[in-house]
């Protein structure tokens, strides 16, 4: 690749903002960055915010937070400004306008009167028919004299392209030629009854102003690219170039939509992580999330699976995504995510790990406390407690007990009983045992609670079980935590004694 064509090279995303970023559109995210960062050249982020009725203002900021937490950056768009601007298409209705009344004039396109309701009534007398429903183009078309005389009526007309009597076909750089024949055509809206643009419109004037060299879309898009085709034509327009990739599906095979946490909720089964934001409040490393995404239809060869992002814009080309659907194998995902915590600097990982316990800190008051209460020293340390972790909600889980308030401990039965209470009250005199010594002990490090559990056990003639996990109990609540050692450093001299002091108290 020369480099006149390397400066030349220009990709988009362009996504609607309707509520969180979807995995899936991260994965076209990162393709249309990585073309872009191979060949040097520019990466734009426009958003397609012409359908009023579902755009959600709130959900741009969340679009733009889920890219950066990805490492996903964009060369020109929101916040970032750029030659090509607005990036926001509801501000360029003048431009989109000036097209309109090309293709108006040229009598590519034509004013349409049917209401919802006509259409509705047309769509259900065709059900009965072989084909199904295809708008059928009036005879004769409307005047342009016609059409804003109706609009000046306040009826809700609409703007139809003109598709032309031909075969249109698609070179793909992934599916090769896909033609889609004439007979296959429909006129389409391309200007909606409230003056916005359809997509299709909006798309096809801006990829030409926007100078978009490359289209990197999902492969639910590929019916479209005819008609943006055919408008370009009409148009003048070049035409980009195309690649569909595949559709991410779950395991079972059905399609990865974010219907799939409604359809948990309703039969009693948590919640599936469907968009990026899902992933971080998880507790993923967005590193691991980048790179399982990339290999959902593109392969890296060499059986090399396990790459950071600089290496994936070294070997990442567009001749090696696939075809086939791609398996969203979330098990893979979590071993990804395991060996990726094992990999990255620690410096990283407590700047990840403070952004999960802070974009979960609205979710309960365990993360609040931890927000509250623990400085980077001390969640450095945990987190090197817990090495060995999947994601960060494990830590949480296995240690977020440290930083609650002593009331707030609460006692699990199952744990009371097999640890505490069993043999009579065995463990309940273990810790009445311990407390005078470990409130003697000056030593309070991992090192000297090492030897001082360890001299108990000798003494008591029993294995560390008997002696630790009374004092994990009562301390966590549970039969879980980092080691003995590791835990009473971490919470402190003065807690752990109260917290004993308080689950001793609790037999009485």
């Amino acid at each position: 690749m020369t480099n006149n064509t390397r400066e030349m090279v220009r990709v988009r995303f362009a996504p609607s903002p309707t509520g969180y970023l979807h995995i899936g559109g991260a994965r076209t995210v990162l393709f249309n960055w990585l073309v872009a960062r191979k060949a040097g050249g520019t990466f734009v982020l426009r958003i397609e915010d012409t359908d009023q009725t579902r755009h959600v203002e709130v959900s741009v900021r969340k679009i733009l937070d889920d890219l950066r937490w990805l490492g996903l950056d964009w060369d020109e768009g929101p916040e970032v400004g750029g030659d090509y601007g607005p990036y926001f298409q509801s501000r360029r209705l003048d431009i989109y306008n000036r097209y309109l009344q090309q293709l108006l004039e040229s009598g590519s396109a034509y004013y349409a009167f049917e209401t919802p309701e006509q259409l509705q009534a047309m769509r259900e007398a065709a059900t009965a028919k072989e084909g199904g429903f295809r708008y059928p183009r009036p005879d004769p078309l409307p005047t342009i004299e016609q059409g804003l005389a109706a609009r000046a009526e306040g009826r809700p007309i609409v703007v139809r392209f003109k598709m032309p009597d031909e075969n249109i076909t698609v070179s793909d750089e992934i599916l090769g030629q896909v033609t889609l024949a004439a007979d296959q055509h429909e006129d389409f809206v391309i200007q909606k009854g409230d003056g916005f643009p359809t997509y299709h419109m909006a798309c096809v004037v801006d990829d030409e102003l926007m100078k978009i060299t490359h289209v990197l879309r999902g492969q639910e898009h590929l019916m479209n690219t005819p008609k943006h085709i055919a408008l370009q034509r009409a148009l003048g327009f070049a035409t980009p170039k195309y690649a569909h990739l595949p559709v991410i599906f779950n395991m079972d095979g059905s399609k990865m939509s974010k219907r799939d946490k409604d359809k948990a909720i309703k039969i009693g089964l948590p919640s599936p992580e469907i968009d990026v934001h899902d992933f971080r409040t998880a507790g993923y490393l967005p590193e691991a999330v980048v790179n399982f995404i990339s290999l959902l239809g593109w392969s890296v060869g060499a059986d090399r699976e396990q790459i950071d992002l600089n290496e994936t814009i070294e070997l990442f080309s567009i001749d090696r995504i696939g075809k086939t659907n791609a398996k969203f194998d979330r098990e893979k995902l979590l071993a990804f995510n395991t060996d990726w915590a094992v990999r990255l600097a620690p410096d990283r990982l407590l700047e990840l790990f403070k952004d999960y316990i802070t974009v979960n800190a609205s979710v309960g008051p365990t993360f609040q406390s931890v927000v509250d209460r623990a400085d980077d020293a001390t969640l450095a340390k945990v987190l090197e407690a817990c090495k060995g972790f999947r994601t960060f909600a494990d830590v949480i889980r296995k240690a977020g007990f440290l930083f609650v308030p002593d009331e707030s401990i609460e006692y699990d039965p199952k744990a009371v009983k097999k640890v505490l209470a069993k043999n009579d009250g065995e463990g309940f005199r273990m810790l009445e045992y311990l407390l005078p010594r470990l409130g003697e002990l000056s030593d309070w490090t991992p090192t000297g609670l090492k030897s001082f559990f360890k001299a108990v056990c000798e003494e008591k003639g029993v294995g560390l079980g008997k002696v630790a996990q009374p004092v994990r109990v009562a301390v966590s609540g549970t039969t879980i935590s980092p080691s003995i050692e590791d835990t009473l450093m971490l919470l402190g001299k003065d807690y752990t004694m109260s917290r004993i002091e308080r689950c001793v108290a609790q037999q009485r």
